[in-house]
């Protein structure tokens, strides 16, 4: 070919280039067959033919072009899936679309549900650059038809969340049932236009949740009330009640998702990590579920028990109060005496109770709110409805008042009261000289009361500080008060433990209740429970098979009861009654490390910045189980599944079962009886028995390059290759290569030198002798400074099909091993 063919042809393959544009409309008959795409003008959003999650089901949908892995925001045919790849999508002529089956002309969806699809007379179909995919007549801007008026699981910017208050449209989301189910799922969130308009959330009928009202910035106790990024917006009017909110900076992707177990997430998008961003969880705290605390009840999460009765209210039911069954709520001390003379108490800094059976003038000043309410015998209490500029508005509330929380927002209620449940200042009627009168009497009761409390408590300190002298003398036995036949309910002078009994433990996991299992270890279950006081607490129940025995059980007590810091969980209590032994721990909410780095959809959520935190915080807790705390302690069973995550996702090591002690200048000991989890065992102990901390250190090691990687050591397998994760990390580091092990998701978000450096020192930490390994605080130093790092030498790569005459016990997918030594 000559010159001047090669240039006719590049000048015909631009002009191609050139005239080649991105199809973001479709006309009458005009079809989407599965695998072509509707792109918008912007090519933000995408519409087509996808399968969610592990489904060979295909669905029409549209989700973010440019965002891997993909994104779907909103599904048309999620209730009628095509099992094969035979759709079509198409405008019909009369302006309704259409999704139909291929090979049988099946209609599986269409629009010609709404009458307005059916007004067309040259109709055009658009994606927009909102996501908003719509029908309307070529050249007009009027919609004829759009998706947003049907939302799926996904709150786009420009949607509206409310009710036609005209034709009586209500447009509302709704979750998947699963991420591999689109169809319609359990939970429900919407703008309740009852009384003043407020957001519930719902599973099935049942409300679960609930924010509101709107107050003039956000809606009343809703987490975390925007920022400069989102603009908020809540409109009601004699047509329509609706919130939306707009992105300020055209650069940010935002969404509000509801997932398939209902929690309402804000998240945006980060293009530097290419992840998603937890802005704000609807869901925040127990005090989050609608009416826990019934009638008349306060929620406050920062107390315990987290429910009490709003001043001037006691408990309907003291019974169950007393057991943390809050539902029957609380009444008034003392009856109202309407229209005789009532007063008004103010709550500050509450989340205003339900509004579905409440009156509202929007223009009334807070003084003629106070009349009103006062002159009507069914008000129960009256706010402003906008606390900007000073105030204004009146809601007036005309049922008992359910679902009030403590929240930090400057918001007042005033709540009818009788007299005598007031303090003078309090009152804002006029009360009688009766009333004045009984006032001073209850002053001077509460004056002697107080009076009476304090010499009370006095007392009660100086008994305790003459019974903390005595144990101070007694001799350290740290298990002499755990009886093996009953567990009495009290304080355990060495350990500073509570002794639950088996009933309490009971009765706070259900009985221990299936739906209440967090998870399945080697030595048993583990469930989440309620006290009676409201805590949350995590129930180690240990197996009556389990290879934990008495001493085991002792020894998880005795570690950490005396540990104390950051990274390690915190042990409340235990339990030993018959052949039943149970370690009471405090609840974790976001479970362990495993469920986030080994779980799909997961393990998205977790970005760079967070797993090199959770990587420090393991280091740190291990540095003072070493060397730090009063005796220096090997672990022994270092792994992902032991290691649990807060509420903010800090790291906590837990399972101390197989913990051992070493005294003064102790580094080393040998075994006959090798416990622990196949692939995290380090290889002088798994074939000689020899432990150290430096048998920590691997593990550690390992743990590190799962975090990496999002990929678990044992079972980690790569196309043409038979190697564990140990020696493709190896591999990889010795290429060059080692950014490779990172996780896919994460490849944008963060800076190479420190993902470089991570797997750097991991790989120190497995090297297959232990004098080469460093120790944690070397660990702790080389994550801290940014000097030269020893060049690591192999690791040790046994661990793909183990040592021999390995015993394996394995439990819902968590091996723990028996290893016989050579």
């Amino acid at each position: 070919m000559t010159n001047l063919h090669k240039l006719l042809l590049i000048g015909v393959l631009l002009s191609g280039m050139a005239t080649c544009t991105v199809q973001v409309t479709i006309i009458a008959d005009q079809a989407i067959r599965d695998g072509d795409t509707l792109v918008s003008a912007d090519e933000t959003y995408e519409l087509g033919f996808f399968s969610p999650g592990s489904s060979t089901n295909r669905y029409l949908g549209i989700w973010y072009k440019n965002i891997s892995p993909q994104t779907v925001v909103w599904v048309a045919n999620r209730e009628t899936p095509i099992t094969d790849s035979s759709g079509v999508f198409r405008l019909d002529t009369n302006g309704s679309l259409l999704v139909i089956v291929g090979s049988n002309n099946t209609i599986v969806w269409s629009s010609i549900n709404d009458p307005r699809s059916l007004a067309a007379i040259n109709p055009e179909a658009e994606l927009l650059s909102s996501g908003n995919l719509v029908v309307r007549e070529t050249g007009q801007e009027s919609f004829i038809w759009q998706s947003f008026d049907y939302p799926g699981d996904t709150f786009l910017p420009g949607m509206k969340l409310g009710k036609d208050l005209v034709s009586g449209r209500v447009r509302r989301f709704m979750s998947w049932k699963s991420v591999d189910d689109p169809s319609s799922g359990q939970f429900v969130f919407l703008m309740n236009t009852d009384g003043f308009p407020q957001l519930f959330g719902y599973q099935g009928s049942v409300p679960v949740s609930r924010f509101g009202p709107w107050n003039g910035n956000t809606f009343n106790g809703m987490p975390y009330p925007g920022n400069s990024i989102i603009a908020d917006e809540f409109v009601l009017d004699d047509k329509e009640v609706f919130y939306r909110y707009a992105v300020v900076n055209s650069s940010v992707i935002s969404r509000v998702h509801i997932t398939p177990d209902g929690r309402v997430l804000r998240l945006n998008w980060k293009d530097r990590t290419k992840e998603w961003f937890l802005y704000w969880n609807g869901f925040i705290d127990m005090c989050s579920q609608y009416a826990l605390c019934g009638k008349y009840g306060r929620c406050n999460p920062n107390n315990l028990p987290i429910c009490s009765c709003m001043e001037g209210f006691e408990p309907r039911n003291p019974n169950e109060w007393t057991a943390s069954e809050w539902s029957s709520g609380c009444r008034r001390k003392t009856s109202l005496n309407c229209p005789n003379g009532d007063g008004f108490r103010v709550f500050k800094n509450v989340k205003l109770p339900d509004t579905r059976r409440s009156w509202y003038n929007r223009s009334m000043t807070l003084g003629e709110c106070a009349k009103a309410c006062e002159n009507n015998c069914s008000c129960t209490a009256y706010a402003n409805i906008n606390v900007t500029m000073g105030g204004s508005g009146c809601l007036i509330w005309l049922d008992d008042l359910v679902d009030v929380r403590t929240v930090e927002e400057s918001q007042n209620l005033y709540v009818r009261m009788a007299i005598a449940d007031l303090t003078i200042s309090e009152s804002t009627s006029k009360p009688s000289s009766d009333d004045k009168k009984r006032q001073r009497i209850i002053l001077a009761l509460s004056i002697a009361s107080s009076l009476v409390m304090v010499i009370l408590i006095l007392t009660i300190l100086y008994k305790w500080g003459r019974k903390k002298r005595h144990l101070s003398e007694t001799p350290d036995e740290p298990f002499q008060t755990i009886s093996e036949d009953y567990c009495m309910e009290s304080e355990d002078d060495d350990t500073e433990l509570t002794s639950f009994s088996l009933t309490k433990i009971s009765k706070a996991t259900n009985d221990f209740a299936d739906d209440m299992k967090l998870g399945e270890g080697g030595f048993g279950p583990v469930y989440r429970g309620v006290l009676d006081d409201g805590r949350e607490i995590a129930v180690k129940r240990l197996s009556k098979s389990s290879r934990q025995g008495l001493n085991e059980f002792k020894n998880e007590v005795k570690f950490i009861a005396k540990l104390q810091h950051r990274n390690l969980v915190k042990l409340l209590g235990y339990c030993v009654q018959g052949d039943e032994s149970n370690l009471i721990y405090e609840y974790m909410p976001n479970k362990s490390l495993d469920t986030f780095i080994f779980e799909k959809v997961r393990s998205l959520t977790l970005d760079w910045s967070a797993r090199y935190r959770i990587i420090h915080g393991i280091a740190r807790g291990l540095l003072y189980l070493h060397q730090d705390s009063r005796f220096k302690i090997v672990h022994r069973d270092l792994k992902a599944s032991n290691i649990l995550l807060d509420v903010d996702l800090n790291p906590k090591i837990s399972d101390f079962g197989l913990a051992r002690m070493f005294r003064e200048h102790e580094n080393e000991a040998n075994t006959n009886n090798v416990v622990g989890t196949l692939g995290y065992i380090s290889p002088e102990y798994a074939v000689d028995g020899t432990f150290s901390e430096k048998s920590d250190v691997y593990s550690f090691g390992v743990l590190v390059l799962e975090i990496v990687s999002g990929k678990k050591n044992r079972g980690f397998t790569r196309e043409n290759e038979s190697d564990n994760l140990l020696d493709h990390a190896w591999r990889l580091f010795q290429e060059g290569k080692a950014r490779e092990l990172l996780s896919p998701h994460m490849h944008n978000s963060c800076a190479d030198s420190e993902v470089l450096r991570t797997i750097h020192i991991g790989l120190l930490c497995v090297q297959h002798h232990a004098k080469h390994r460093p120790t944690m605080s070397s660990v702790v130093l080389m994550f801290d400074r940014n000097g030269a790092l020893p060049r690591p030498k192999p690791p040790a790569f046994f661990v793909l099909g183990g040592p021999p005459n390995v015993n394996l016990i394995s439990i819902n997918d968590l091996t723990m091993t028996a290893l016989e030594p050579r």
